[in-house]
């Protein structure tokens, strides 16, 4: 495959990266051999299935055609209304007043009475705060925790960064050379943010893979379709996170330039101090939102670049690559796929009329690829001029306030793996870095978050 962007010559060059489904034949929603039966024209849409795996594997011919036959869709397996164009999904991300994020954080299956009962024992509560706040405190609580994620701070911690990167990477280098394998989602694009993320906020005495394993439960309790067994662990799980939160936030002494100490120091707008129960739900969001989609942004960034011929050799000597190949992912694959709001009064969407109170889902996934907006959308551009147009984190007040910090941290994450794997191949896309092909990895698969769990190298 010719990669002529590489050099970053010019903003018109491109890398070919062809859909997952175009890339194993699969046929799209429209075609009559499409898995699931034959698909009329005006029924492509019937078998839409959110959690299933021809979405999660391939969700890109939904969503194209979402944007051309339905821009403003009801699922109702969900209950939600898909909306999946680019401006449609900017005037909604805009407009806090018309939008409100109240369901933001809603379970998307309803919980069993075990799992509500093992977060009531655990005092389990998300009170409006950051990302399903549209009160006046909003402003506030978002100042304050963009202060730790601000464009200064994370530059000053890139050396930290780097560290931390070169120091997993030693152990991620002994095992490749012992085994001849590696797997880098489990070794290095979990950790990485979860270390950089204690290490800002200045939190200690618990273990990274404990802070994973309670976040990541709790994205799958939120935001995916777990059986309620599965539900009952998951809740046990958050709820040991949440008590975990909690004390950490309770017991004070705190220096005043860590997170949880500019919490307490908090006011609301009305002059009194933020309750413990607000505070834990910020902390909640900051770190999930610090951990795990960093994680899933690192691992898919990783995985797309070992899957692209000519990429890897060049990015630790060509300057801004790993920068503009991170952008470019994040334009047509980010690990924060949809996201959702709430009509605060009728309103026309997409030439829609929804009433007071109808549940919307953003399909950010499907905005980075609208061809209104990004020319030759399923081509990997990462010089293109318009690059940071997409909504991978939003926009408006609820705009991500870590973007700068997660940009950084890919980055880094791809420069730093291929620097010291330069021989590297992956096993986990077809037609990898070393030219043989390979089985594709277990995606994640929730209602707002994909990603690969597994980036297979070997040598």
């Amino acid at each position: 495959m010719n990669s002529p962007a590489l050099d970053g010559s010019a903003a018109g060059d491109a890398i070919t990266w062809a859909d997952a489904g175009s890339r194993r034949g699969a046929p799209g929603p429209g075609d009559p051999s499409a898995p699931g039966g034959p698909l009329a024209p005006g029924d492509a849409l019937g078998l839409l299935d959110l959690f299933g795996d021809g979405f999660v594997r391939d969700p890109y011919p939904w969503l194209d055609a979402l944007r051309s036959e339905a821009p403003v869709h009801h699922d109702p397996a969900t209950g939600l209304w898909l909306v999946s164009r680019y401006d449609d999904i900017r005037r909604v991300l805009l407009d806090p007043a018309g939008f409100h994020p109240d369901n933001a954080l809603h379970a998307v299956t309803p919980l069993p009475v075990g799992a509500l009962r093992a977060l009531a024992r655990a005092g389990f509560a998300l009170p409006p705060a950051l990302a399903n706040n549209g009160g006046p405190s909003h402003a506030g609580l978002r100042r304050l925790v963009t202060r730790f994620f601000h464009a200064e701070r994370v530059a000053a911690t890139v050396p930290a960064i780097e560290r931390i990167a070169d120091d997993l990477l030693d152990s991620v280098r002994s095992e490749l050379d012992a085994t001849g394998r590696c797997d880098l989602f489990g070794s290095f694009a979990q950790v990485l943010p979860c270390r950089v993320l204690m290490e800002l906020l200045g939190i200690q005495g618990i273990a990274p893979a404990t802070l994973i394993r309670w976040s990541d439960a709790s994205l799958e309790l939120f935001w995916g379709r777990p059986t309620p067994e599965r539900q009952l662990e998951l809740a046990e799980l958050a709820g040991e996170f949440h008590r975990w939160l909690t004390a950490t936030v309770r017991e004070g002494g705190h220096p005043p330039d860590s997170l949880v100490g500019a919490l307490a120091r908090h006011r609301l707008p009305d002059g009194g101090p933020l309750d413990v129960r607000t505070a834990v739900a910020a902390c909640f969001f900051v770190f999930i939102a610090g951990q795990s989609t960093t994680g899933q942004l690192i691992a898919t960034v990783l995985r797309r670049g070992l899957g692209e011929a000519g990429l890897w050799r060049l990015l630790p000597q060509k300057k801004g690559l790993a920068e503009a190949w991170t952008e470019e992912v994040l334009r047509r694959e980010p690990p924060v796929t949809t996201w959702r709001r709430v009509t605060a009064r009728p309103v026309e969407l997409g030439g829609v009329s929804l009433p007071a109170g109808a549940p919307l889902l953003l399909m950010l996934l499907g905005s980075g690829s609208d061809p209104e907006v990004f020319a030759d959308p399923a081509r990997m551009c990462p010089h293109r001029p318009n690059i940071r147009h997409h909504l991978a984190f939003g926009a408006g007040r609820h705009r991500c306030p870590g973007a700068s910090l997660a940009r950084t941290e890919a980055a880094i994450a791809l420069r730093a793996a291929a620097g010291r794997l330069p021989e590297a191949g992956c096993d986990d896309v077809p037609g990898g870095a070393g030219g043989a092909g390979g089985d594709e990895p277990p995606m994640l698969g929730l209602l707002s978050f994909r990603a690969p769990l597994r980036v297979t190298v070997r040598r």
